[in-house]
């Protein structure tokens, strides 16, 4: 069993430890609670901007290279990333080098230069960053897809923010969201793997930061008024459709969160999931079709991903949705709940097998379900989900005032898609 000990250093910073004696490695993972929907239209994109400008340099090791020529040197893994709403650093390496580890994180994120020079360069980078992202539509369709829903919040924002924000931000501004938000009090610690007898004081040594307070404003919560299907389309001429289908779905704390990570497992989680059996296997409308349940702290997507034939497309939406309404209107079947509940159980007990995603793991559920839950006591919430949860759920977000949709392809007007989007 995964045993996790819990700590608040004086200055604010939640501690978790999670010894495993199985493994040399060791993560260590901070998690800040921070991301594009904190942000105002003007600063959107800049706690991800401020994520990259970590690696640049601190007054101890002043530029990119004293940073990753250490890393490197020992073969750590390292990187970091930011959502709508949390950022994180981590460094995963031997348990050899856990005291150099601690030692490159907090300076990294406590005392980066933000030098003018750094910053003028890492514009650039970002709108490149930007460029790939929308230049891949795969990837560019979820981004669509939550602007679609939320529209203009900041949760439909995108994460990076938008190329004129990159190009005008000054310096004093970063700083300014920095100081705010990457405080001890507003972070999470979590330490994963091989742990030394003095990984207590190693933290301390390294973290022990004077206190201090948090001044940047919560996130504005999203208050859906949505009355119709919303639809979306971005003009690129693609032999293949990128679509995104979905309905607004459960936030972190919803009782019914599990149902819903349950049914997207079996409309279209897995290879033998019904969506790839009657959408590419039998109709062959596409190549891949998928979907997933994201939660936040306020409200969260169900979401459908296909890439589908463009002379087929809107064939394949009425597939889709008529597969949706199946599970509306009959619900499911005892075995579909069986195996999804044994392919959610497996892929748990594989991802827990890694440290990076045990800290991931305990991290986001102590920073939004303000407890970590143990893999047997996630485990125990699934197996009590029944069929009648599950057909609960569809009653309640497959409705025509929830769904919204965004392609990627040769279409200019979404109105030619508005009679496809709507339950039988």
């Amino acid at each position: 069993m995964i045993r996790f000990q819990q700590t608040r250093m004086p200055n604010g910073l939640r501690v978790v430890l999670v010894p495993l004696h199985e493994t040399q490695a060791v993560t260590s993972l901070l998690l800040v609670q921070v991301g594009s929907r904190y942000e105002t239209r003007k600063l959107n994109g800049m706690s991800h901007f401020i994520e990259h400008l970590m690696f640049k340099g601190t007054e101890k090791r002043p530029s990119t290279l004293d940073i990753s020529r250490i890393l490197d040197g020992v073969g750590a893994d390292y990187n970091a990333f930011t959502s709508k709403d949390h950022t994180g650093y981590y460094i995963k390496s031997n348990h050899e080098h856990l005291e150099m580890s601690l030692d490159i994180l907090s300076d990294m994120v406590f005392h980066s230069r933000f030098a003018q020079e750094e910053i003028e360069r890492e514009r650039g980078v970002i709108v490149e960053e930007i460029n790939m992202y929308e230049d891949n539509p795969i990837m560019f369709t979820e981004d669509l897809f939550e602007e679609t829903m939320f529209g203009d919040t900041p949760l439909g924002w995108k994460i990076a923010g938008p190329r004129e924000n990159i190009r005008s931000v000054t310096r004093q501004e970063l700083l300014t969201l920095r100081e705010h938000y990457h405080v001890p009090s507003n972070m999470i610690l979590v330490l994963s793997g091989r742990l030394p007898g003095n990984a207590t004081k190693l933290i301390s040594k390294y973290f022990s930061i004077p206190r201090v307070k948090k001044n940047g404003k919560s996130y504005t919560g999203f208050t859906p008024h949505q009355l119709r299907p919303l639809i979306s389309v971005h003009y690129k001429d693609t032999h293949q459709v990128q679509l995104a289908l979905g309905v607004r779905g459960y936030e972190y704390l919803h009782p019914k969160l599990y149902a819903l990570h349950l049914l997207s497992v079996i409309l279209g989680g897995t290879m033998s999931s019904r969506l790839f059996i009657s959408i590419r296997e039998r109709q062959g409308l596409c190549y891949f079709i998928r979907s997933s349940a994201n939660a936040y702290e306020d409200t969260g997507t169900f979401m459908i991903q296909a890439g589908l034939d463009r002379t087929r497309i809107k064939e394949a939406i009425r597939a889709i949705i008529t597969e949706l309404d199946k599970v509306l209107k009959k619900g499911i079947k005892a075995e579909e709940l069986t195996r999804a509940k044994q392919y959610m159980r497996g892929k748990l007990i594989l991802s827990l097998e890694d440290s990076e995603n045990i800290a991931s793991w305990a991290s986001k559920q102590l920073m939004f379900h303000k407890k970590i839950l143990t893999p047997e006591q996630q485990l125990k919430k699934i197996q009590r989900i029944t069929a009648a949860d599950i057909h609960a759920v569809a009653k309640d977000i497959f409705q025509d005032k929830r769904l919204s949709m965004a392609l990627i392809g040769p279409y200019r007007h979404p109105e030619e898609f508005s009679k496809l989007l709507r339950f039988p």
